[in-house]
């Protein structure tokens, strides 16, 4: 079997206090983390409270722009302009 070295003891404490310094470390940021997420909590629902009792602004009503149709020209018509113009086939 192996045989203990003399500082096992020693590395034993040292292993475990490092778990306890990490463990503790852990834990601080995570109560960091729920505390900035209940602050950001309470910002979201003081924000939405003030939007909900907010009277929201009336918009203005936009009229609908008036489309205006090009007159249907005829086929025919549109040939004999091609024809003028001097566009062959």
């Amino acid at each position: 079997m192996a045989d203990k070295k003399p500082n096992d003891a020693l590395v034993k404490l040292q292993k475990a206090e490092d778990a306890k310094k990490a463990t503790a470390e852990y834990r601080a940021a995570a109560a960091a983390v729920d505390a900035n997420t209940e602050r950001l909590r309470a910002l979201r629902l003081e924000r939405e409270a003030a939007a909900a009792n907010a009277v929201p602004a009336a918009k203005p009503v936009k009229k609908p722009a008036k489309k205006v149709k090009a007159a249907a020209g005829k086929l025919s018509d549109w040939l004999q302009d091609q024809k003028k113009s001097g566009r062959n086939n």
